[in-house]
């Protein structure tokens, strides 16, 4: 689990699992190519981002920053190799129409990297919307659009209605997972049990939102909005254990939680 999370694997993996599962829960069938492209584009964004942290130092460095440093002259052909495997992937298979609208996100996630590692960044205090929240929206939408784009039928915008809690619900869990990794690295004890009853407080209100979605017979989405409440509960649980395991071990866990949303992927075919 840690090689997992070491090699940068964790991001492009959920990723894929979050794709699928909208996907299934919009009734949508998604070209293989798709979530190859995303899975690509999540590693390269991700190897980029660690090795350049590594290069500045701005902040303090954790393992899997320096086991990308040690491993540079791999990761960096690999994350370039990756960026232009998906860019051919994108021009070769998507659609014009689909790439102007996809670009709109891949500007914003662009500027927010450049922004992150520029030497000339701003101040954090001019930033109105916190960097965990901003990977949060970013990341989701990125895992929603596929599957939205393509949702089609006479319902549509009731279909498109019913996926929106669990949208909100996925974005504020993608925000939990980088604010509680956020905290646990950076030792600031009042925030951490606010971990933990943030996590039992998503958890439970997404359950809520899945019990209207069960009453309205929106199934799929329900089955979304649980796994996510699942997701939630467990990030609030690992918030209790962190002092029994390793920095890198609860990292990763961290996002292996992400990952309750496969079961939707297996049993809605």
């Amino acid at each position: 689990m840690s090689l997992w999370h070491l090699t940068s694997l964790d991001a492009p993996t959920v990723a894929v699992v979050w794709t699928l599962a909208f996907a299934g829960a919009a009734r949508v069938h998604l070209p293989i190519w798709l979530p190859i492209v995303l899975a690509l584009a999540a590693w390269s964004f991700y190897i980029g981002d660690r090795l350049l942290d590594a290069r500045n130092a701005r902040t303090p460095l954790r393992e899997r920053h320096h086991f990308h440093w040690k491993h540079r002259r791999i990761f960096l052909p690999l994350a370039l190799a990756a960026a232009v495997v998906g860019l051919v992937l994108v021009l070769h298979s998507m659609p014009i129409v689909a790439r102007e609208r996809n670009s709109v996100l891949a500007a914003a996630a662009i500027a927010y990297f450049t922004s992150v590692h520029s030497p000339w960044r701003p101040s954090p205090r001019k930033f109105s919307i916190p960097k965990e929240l901003l990977v949060g929206i970013l990341f989701t939408l990125a895992c929603v659009l596929p599957a939205w784009a393509r949702i089609a039928g006479p319902h549509v915008a009731m279909l498109r209605l019913a996926l929106l809690p669990a949208i909100v619900s996925f974005i504020a869990l993608a925000w939990l997972n980088c604010h509680a990794i956020e905290a646990w690295e950076s030792a600031i004890q009042f925030q951490r049990p606010t971990i933990r009853r943030l996590g039992f407080c998503l958890g439970a209100v997404a359950l809520l939102a899945a019990a209207s979605a069960l009453f309205f017979d929106q199934s799929r989405c329900a089955g979304l909005l649980a796994g996510s409440a699942l997701s939630a509960i467990l990030l609030g649980l690992l918030d209790r254990l962190r002092s029994r395991l390793a920095p890198t071990v609860l990292r990763a866990a961290a996002d292996l939680v992400l990952l309750v949303p496969i079961v939707l992927v297996v049993f809605q075919r």
